[in-house]
């Protein structure tokens, strides 16, 4: 797939909009379309990398960092009580969009969320 077909690739362009949550020099934060809790969001480094073991380990920090100040927003907002976060890295682990990307998505005790 080349960065002109990655569905995320357009939307950090603006071709395709999103509810973005959250943005700083190298990633963003959009609302999953397909949430499973209220406010599961992704975040997505602005250049494309296929996943993250294709990303930069100098883009690590910032990818924590903004992971953090995320879950801590859900957190509070979204009255959680916690927070899963996953990144999937090939077919065989679940990676549908192949443009790395990981999942915060808020949890509640027995919210019967399972993965």
């Amino acid at each position: 797939m080349t960065n002109q077909e990655c569905i995320f690739c357009k939307i950090v362009n603006g071709e395709i909009e999103s509810k973005e949550v959250y943005e700083d020099d190298n990633f963003i934060g959009i609302l999953d379309a397909n949430p499973k809790t209220p406010g599961h969001t992704l975040i997505i480094p602005k250049k494309h990398f296929r996943n993250i073991l294709d990303m930069p380990t100098t883009l690590g920090n910032e990818l924590l960092e903004a992971t953090k100040k995320i879950s801590l927003k859900l957190i509070k907002e979204k009255k959680a009580e916690g927070t899963n976060i996953l990144i999937n890295n090939e077919p065989s682990a679940g990676q549908l969009v192949f443009h790395m990307h990981a999942h915060i998505i808020p949890r509640k005790k027995n919210d019967k969320i399972t993965f």
